[in-house]
C-alpha cells in the first residue's frame, strides 16, 4: 500500500478533499498579510548623543570615542558606525542575527552607563538609544504645502487635523509630523539694553513672569467673592512686546524697546522645500509620516489612508493642498502582480499535461491493470504538479528579466514531450501484462 491508492479507491473523497483543499486554499490567500519584508527583529540599534556649540572633533574626541570603546566590549557586536556633526553624534550598532534584540539593547544602555564618567560633564543630557528595524520604516509620506499659510500653522494643522485622524485607522502605529513648530522669537538688542540699564536677566524674569498661570487670590464683599485671575499665557507678539522688564527715572521699559519681538518658529534654520510638477514652489511645507502596526497588512492600511485623504483635504482651509509622495504599498502590489503570471502559466501547464496522461490501451481488461495505470498517472501528475510549483517559487524570488526567460519556447516544447512519451511507456508496459 502506497501513498496514492486511498485516493485512488476513493475517488469521491479525493474529489472532496481537493475542493476543500482549494476553498480554505483561496480563503488564506485572500487574509494574508502583505508586506515586502517577513516580521523579524532586527538587532540594529542606534545610538544618539548631543552637545550643542562643539564642534565635530570634539564630538568624536569627547562623546564618540569613549562609547565606541565600551561598545566594543558588548558580545555579539559585528559593526559600529559612527557620524560626528556640529554638537551631534550618531552610532549604528549592528549585531549578530541570533542576539535577540532586548537583550542587545540591554548591554547597550549598560555601556552608556559605564561611559558615562568619561563623557563631558556639562553634557545636556545622556546619550539616548533606539530600536531600529527595516519593518518599522514609514509606508507612507504625505506633504502639506501652502502659498500663504505660515510654517508654523501649517504645522499646526498637521499635527491636529491631519495627524489626528490619521492615527486612528486601522493598522496605523503612529504619526510623525516633520516640520517646525509656531513660537514668539525675542531678539534682545544689547545696545538698547545697555541705554536703559536692563540685564538679560532682567528680560528673562519679565517673560517668565508675565507668562506664569498662578493663583492671585480672590476678593469678598458682603455682595460675593470675586476670584482673581491674572493674564496667563500670551498668544501673539504684540502681547509680549508689551511686557514691562523695568523701568528708568520712573517710566516703565517695556520689552518692545529693548527687542524684536515677532511671531516666528521655534527653528528659523528649518526651510523645507517641495515641488510638483505644474505647481510653483510653496512658501510652507509639511511632511507627515505614517508608520504601520506590527503584522498590519501594509497595502489595506494604505488603502485606508488614501481613503480618507480626500476627507481630511475638504476640512483644510484652500490654500492647503495635500499630496502624497511616497506610498512603500505600491511596490509590494507589483511584486505580487509580478508572479500572478507565472502562476497562471504554471496551472495551465499542469492541467495540459494531466489531460494528456490519461491511458487509453484497449488491453486494460482487468480492474487491477487500471489500478496499476491509475497510480502511474497520480504519480505522474504529482512530479508535474511539483515541478510547477518549483517554477512558481523561483520566479517569485527571481529579477523580472530571469522570469521572461522559464517559460521560453523551448521549455515548453520539452515539458511536452515528457508527458507523451510517459503515455507511450505506459501502454507499452500494460500491453505486456
Amino acid at each position: 500500500m502506497n501513498l496514492s491508492e486511498p485516493f485512488i479507491r476513493r475517488p469521491v473523497m479525493t474529489a472532496v478533499l481537493t475542493a476543500a483543499v482549494i476553498v480554505f486554499g483561496v480563503i488564506a490567500y485572500r487574509r494574508l498579510p502583505v508586506n515586502d519584508l517577513p516580521t523579524v527583529d532586527y538587532p540594529v540599534i542606534n545610538v544618539f548623543a548631543a552637545y550643542p556649540g562643539a564642534s565635530p572633533e570634539t564630538v568624536a574626541n569627547n562623546i564618540a570615542t569613549p562609547l565606541e570603546r565600551q561598545f566594543m566590549q558588548i558580545n555579539g557586536l559585528e559593526l559600529i558606525t559612527s557620524q560626528s556633526s556640529q554638537g551631534t553624534t550618531s552610532m549604528t550598532l549592528q549585531f549578530a542575527l541570533g542576539k535577540s534584540i532586548d537583550a542587545a539593547a540591554t548591554d547597550v544602555q549598560t555601556a552608556i552607563s559605564q561611559a558615562t564618567g568619561a563623557l563631558p560633564v556639562d553634557l545636556p543630557s545622556p546619550p539616548s538609544f533606539s530600536k531600529t528595524n527595516p519593518n518599522d520604516a514609514p509606508i507612507m509620506y504625505i506633504a502639506l504645502t501652502s502659498e500663504s499659510v505660515t510654517q508654523g500653522q501649517l504645522y499646526d494643522y498637521g499635527s491636529t487635523q491631519v495627524g489626528q485622524r490619521i492615527s486612528i485607522l486601522p493598522g496605523v502605529s503612529r504619526v510623525n509630523v516633520y516640520g517646525t513648530k509656531s513660537a514668539i522669537r525675542i531678539k534682545a538688542d544689547p545696545s538698547a539694553m545697555w541705554a536703559r540699564g536692563i540685564s538679560v536677566d532682567d528680560v528673562t524674569a519679565a517673560v517668565r513672569n508675565g507668562t506664569s498661570s498662578i493663583g492671585a487670590g480672590q476678593l469678598d464683599s458682603s455682595a460675593g467673592t470675586a476670584v482673581l485671575q491674572p493674564q496667563g499665557q500670551l498668544l501673539t507678539a504684540a502681547d509680549y512686546a508689551n511686557l514691562i522688564v523695568g523701568g528708568k527715572e520712573g517710566a516703565p521699559v517695556y520689552l518692545r524697546d529693548v527687542a524684536k519681538v515677532k511671531d516666528s518658529v521655534q527653528d528659523e534654520r528649518i526651510n523645507m522645500r517641495f515641488w510638483i510638477r505644474g505647481y510653483s514652489v510653496p512658501s510652507a511645507t509639511v511632511i507627515i509620516a505614517v508608520n504601520r502596526q506590527a503584522g498590519a497588512n501594509a497595502v489595506e492600511v494604505s488603502k485606508s489612508i488614501r481613503a480618507v485623504l480626500p476627507i481630511i483635504s475638504a476640512e483644510l482651509p484652500g490654500s492647503v493642498r495635500v499630496t502624497p509622495i511616497y506610498d512603500r504599498s505600491q511596490s509590494i502590489v507589483h511584486s505580487v502582480n509580478d508572479t500572478m503570471p507565472d502562476a497562471r502559466t504554471a496551472t495551465t501547464i499542469v492541467m495540459a499535461n494531466s489531460r494528456k496522461i490519461r491511458p487509453t490501451s484497449p488491453d486494460m481488461k482487468t480492474s487491477g491493470m487500471k489500478t496499476a495505470a491509475r497510480e502511474i498517472v497520480i504519480e505522474r501528475i504529482v512530479k508535474l504538479i511539483s515541478f510547477a510549483l518549483l517554477i512558481a517559487a523561483s520566479n517569485a524570488f527571481s529579477p523580472r528579466s530571469m522570469r521572461r526567460t522559464v517559460f521560453s519556447r523551448k521549455t515548453m516544447a520539452s515539458s511536452t514531450r515528457k508527458p507523451i512519451a510517459s503515455v507511450k511507456a505506459i501502454s507499452e508496459r500494460l500491453s505486456r501484462l
